[in-house]
């Protein structure tokens, strides 16, 4: 998310110098080897657009495969992974509209693309990222509702409900990345930067605490209910009463390795059939396995839950620390860091995919079944 800082000319190797004798004057002239220069300036600025440009495929591939698994799925079309979908459709936003262009800035920082495309950009780089940050509140909402008030909300869980809460999110964000567009000041001449303004310190506060510290307060505020219910209802599992036992019997020959099922195992010889044949039969409780499913469902959502939260402060706790500093100390400004931080931020939105794929078992059926279909339909 792009703030209002100037960039100046950065990233560039410290130039070497060397000193030869002047035959004529006797004095000693200092030399600089600008051909070795701009070569390392040139190999840096290559490497760094690689790998800027590597982070950005990445991005785009791995939240475009989440929205198609779950529109290949019918399984996973639920208003829940509605919202995870709406989450992948924002990163992708993030990675088309923004990250390609701020590659290119972050390597030449130096704009060259005019005022119109200036504003563009920018208006879709705090929207876009605004909006994926909202996202995150917005599926913590929806989790800690689902788990504190179970029944009643099971009810009100529609694809209707999610889609008013994602344009609820779209709305704030835009909100936030419109007031700068107010007192713009357009530029007489060639333009060589592009940043918001910030000489407005009320719409910096406004901005960073509406985009940032609030949902951040909010989603640790959440997934400490989240714990604190899940952890309730895990205890829960181990009930007093036993619930319905299902039996089943089956005749199986003596192996080297018989196949054990159920919980609990009884053999009986079957003498009459003249033979080594045994009868086994399975008893097992019904509730207890379905409470057991249950908890460790609620582990693994809890767990999953905790990672994104740890994920996104660690990508955009920086950036926003340093861009409500920089315009209360103008001199703690350096390019590089803001650089780093803003980047920092934008691999959130690669993260964001990768976390909800890895963690979810249906996800990465759902998945596997996507890749291989399309490899059998190139074949």
């Amino acid at each position: 998310m792009s703030a209002g800082m100037e960039r100046s000319g950065h990233f560039k190797p410290t130039p070497g110098h060397f000193e030869v004798l002047n035959a004529s004057t006797g004095t000693n002239v200092t030399l600089t080897p600008k051909t070795d220069e701009k070569q390392e300036s040139f190999a840096f600025q290559v490497t760094l657009a690689s790998v800027l440009g590597l982070i950005t495929l990445a991005t785009i591939l791995s939240n475009a495969f989440v929205i198609a698994t779950i529109s290949q799925s019918r399984k996973l079309q639920t208003p829940a992974n509605f919202l995870i979908a709406s989450l992948a459709v924002t990163d992708l936003l993030v990675s088309v509209l923004v990250m390609p262009i701020c590659v290119l800035y972050t390597v030449t920082h130096v704009w060259s693309l005019g005022q119109v495309i200036c504003d563009i950009w920018l208006s879709s780089d705090i929207t876009c990222c605004t909006a994926s940050i909202l996202h995150l509140c917005v599926i913590a909402l929806d989790r800690y509702w689902a788990i504190t008030d179970a029944v009643e909300y099971a009810k009100k869980r529609t694809q209707a409900r999610a889609a008013g809460m994602v344009a609820t999110a779209w709305i704030i964000a835009i909100s936030i990345s419109l007031p700068p567009f107010f007192w713009r000041q357009v530029k007489a001449g060639e333009l060589t930067t592009c940043s918001v303004n910030t000489d407005h310190i009320f719409y910096t506060i406004y901005s960073t605490f509406g985009a940032f510290y609030i949902p951040t307060l909010l989603l640790i505020a959440l997934y400490g209910r989240i714990y604190v219910e899940a952890r309730k209802r895990i205890l829960k599992q181990s009930p007093k009463k036993a619930g319905k036992r299902l039996t089943s019997a089956h005749l199986s020959t003596n192996s080297p390795s018989p196949l054990h099922c159920g919980r609990q195992d009884l053999y009986s010889d079957s003498g009459s059939l003249g033979s080594d044949n045994q009868i086994r039969v399975t008893v097992s409780d019904s509730l207890l396995e379905k409470k057991r499913i249950s908890a460790a469902r609620e582990r693994k959502a809890t767990k999953t839950l905790g990672v994104i939260l740890g994920a996104y402060i660690v990508c955009w706790l920086p950036f926003f620390i340093y861009t409500l500093l920089v315009p209360l100390c103008p001199s703690c400004f350096y390019a590089e860091l803001f650089d780093f931080f803003n980047w920092l931020g934008y691999v959130n939105s690669l993260i964001n995919p990768i976390i909800y794929t890895m963690s979810n078992d249906d996800f990465k059926k759902a998945f596997h079944k996507l890749i291989s279909f399309r490899c059998c339909r190139r074949q």
